[in-house]
């Protein structure tokens, strides 16, 4: 039975969801249970980035054809440099007097002026989207400038976005897309919009002599870059990749004859030479070209078109696309994507700094992305987020070693792992239902990986282990659980939390602080009493209660 539909019994009768909660408290499900009381504080001591972030709708839940003469446009007239580099006008994160009036749209336009205040060493960081994704975009600047990086600019898609960043001093410039505000789903026609303005962006920046290293917005940096890049003076692109098999232990470029899995153009750097520059060109023209072409599938294509031989013996670099662009390509190790970072750890196994996630190879569309990131505290979300109305429940869940250990690596030894874990992460979402608390979900078990095509649970030669710590979208559809659900048919809305937002830095200490931990205990023995003084943070209560003494509980818990 899922957890959907003990919500939908749950609404149909009160008695009956007592009388159901009476019978799974009794007994012996968790080992240990822990309520963090709601904390009301009007005190927090906000950064300005999140200041006025706006509110996310689901914050409160609690269940969880381009036009092509636009290039023209954003092919910008080169314009003579007005001054040395590394001479910014404002510091990232310099809120703009709230007196002052948004200046004009053509204030932003992509210019070689503009980008020349904000680059550092000939190179700008560039991420762009549409304002469905600025709590990404946020984190990613937020990310760097914690680096100590400032060469960075945002492409507004929109300009609802355009005027949200410029208000919190982010460095944005306007595409001129015209885009949609809301989220776009991967494959649909806004999605390939956006990867034909991606190129489009590359065509347009690299004239202006500038290094660029652009990003998608779904990832995150880690370690400061540009001395890694640097490390390749001769490369005119260097790509991320979506091998998940190491070519090597280190740190270096993969070799690119055993590095067979697609380029990833989430995180590229190119220089401005003359090879690169006919890439850009000839890219953007398959894009505009077929408007369903997948961006990603073209720079494939086109740089597959002439691949080897080697040039030099030590670099790592290769010849490609025409047989005049050298090409690096970046090891899937540190420059990490959402299977090498999430589910592998390859960094951690080959003791390696990562310098960045990219959230691919995930499921739960973009609220999946979200969690993961949150999973491993590199999302930055508004202080709300930490501290929601009722507080919070969470719970340490008993699996039993046989499940997670013993026998083969199989389906049936996989479902029977994950299916213990759903039961007791069932009764835990029932009982942050009735407390009317947010569910902090526990850290998953797993003993196969979770992918879109036939494998045998773990792929060869990569280094997934077996059982290993697996992201909630391997289990649960994110995405689904944080769907405003009607509550006729789906019962009371159950919020939800990352399983590490208890030990987030961003959690304020009030919380940190405020907390009770329940305890089933043996009948008999000292201090096993229900009637104990929660005021010193422990509270127990005898297994096998009766259900005067669970219903006496629940309300203690509910009165908190």
């Amino acid at each position: 039975m899922t957890w959907r539909n003990k919500c939908e019994e749950v609404s149909h009768s009160k008695s009956l969801f007592l009388t159901i909660y009476t019978l799974v408290i009794i007994g012996i499900v968790f080992s240990s249970l822990y309520v963090f009381s709601a904390i009301y504080s009007t005190n927090h001591v906000v950064p300005s980035f999140f200041s006025s972030l706006p509110s996310y709708e689901n914050s409160h839940l609690t269940v969880p054809s381009l036009n092509t003469s636009r290039s023209a446009t954003l092919h910008a007239v080169l314009t003579p440099s007005l001054g040395p580099q590394n001479v910014w006008p404002k510091s990232i994160w310099d809120v703009p007097p709230h007196d002052k009036k948004m200046p004009p749209l053509t204030t932003f336009r992509l210019t070689k002026t503009l980008v020349q205040e904000r680059v550092k060493d000939n190179v700008i960081i560039v991420t762009f989207g549409n304002y469905a994704f600025m709590d990404f975009i946020l984190t990613w600047v937020k990310q760097l400038t914690d680096l100590g990086l400032s060469n960075l600019l945002v492409g507004a898609m929109d300009t609802k976005l355009l005027e949200a960043l410029y208000w919190k001093g982010v460095p944005v410039f306007d595409m001129g897309s015209h885009m949609s505000t809301v989220d776009v789903g991967w494959g649909s026609p806004t999605f390939h919009k956006m990867g034909r303005e991606k190129v489009i962006l590359i065509e347009s920046i690299l004239p202006f002599g500038f290094e660029l290293l652009l990003c998608d917005t779904d990832m995150v940096w880690l370690k400061n870059p540009l001395p890694y890049l640097a490390r390749y003076p001769k490369a005119d692109v260097l790509t991320s990749t979506d091998q998940l098999k190491p070519t090597h232990v280190d740190d270096s470029l993969e070799v690119w004859q055993e590095a067979a899995e697609s380029f990833n153009v989430g995180i590229f750097h190119w220089r401005p030479t003359e090879p690169a520059k006919k890439l850009a060109k000839q890219w953007k023209e398959m894009l505009l070209a077929d408007d369903k072409l997948w961006d990603q599938k073209g720079f494939n294509d086109i740089l597959r078109r002439h691949l080897g031989p080697s040039v030099d013996e030590h670099s790592g670099l290769v010849f490609a696309f025409d047989g005049n662009l050298k090409l690096g390509i970046l090891p899937a190790s540190i420059f990490c994507s959402g299977h090498t970072y999430f589910v592998q750890a390859t960094y951690q196994q080959l003791k390696l700094e990562p310098y960045a996630v990219h959230a691919t190879f995930q499921y739960g569309r973009t609220e999946g992305k979200r969690h993961r990131l949150r999973e491993a505290m590199l999302f930055h979300d508004p202080p709300e987020y930490y501290n929601p109305p009722g507080g919070f429940i969470s719970f340490k869940p008993d699996i039993p070693s046989i499940l997670l250990l013993n026998g083969e690596h199989n389906i049936e030894s996989h479902f029977n792992l994950i299916n213990d874990q759903i039961m007791q992460i069932r009764t835990a979402l029932a009982i942050a239902s009735l407390l009317n608390r947010t569910l902090v979900m526990p850290p998953l078990w797993c003993r196969l990986d979770r992918l879109w095509f036939p494998h045998p649970g773990a792929l060869k030669g990569t280094l997934t282990r077996q059982p290993f710590l697996c992201p909630l979208d391997h289990v649960f559809e994110v995405n689904v659980m944080m769907e405003k659900a009607p509550e006729k048919y789906f019962g009371p809305d159950i919020d939800i939390r990352e399983y590490s937002i208890l030990d987030n830095p961003s959690l304020p200490p009030e919380v940190k602080k405020s907390w009770l931990d329940v305890q089933l205990c043996e009948k008999g023995t000292p201090d096993c009493n229900a009637s104990n003084d929660t005021t010193v943070g422990l509270l127990k209560f005898p297994k096998h209660s009766t259900e005067e003494t669970v219903f006496y509980i629940l309300f203690k818990l509910i009165s908190l």
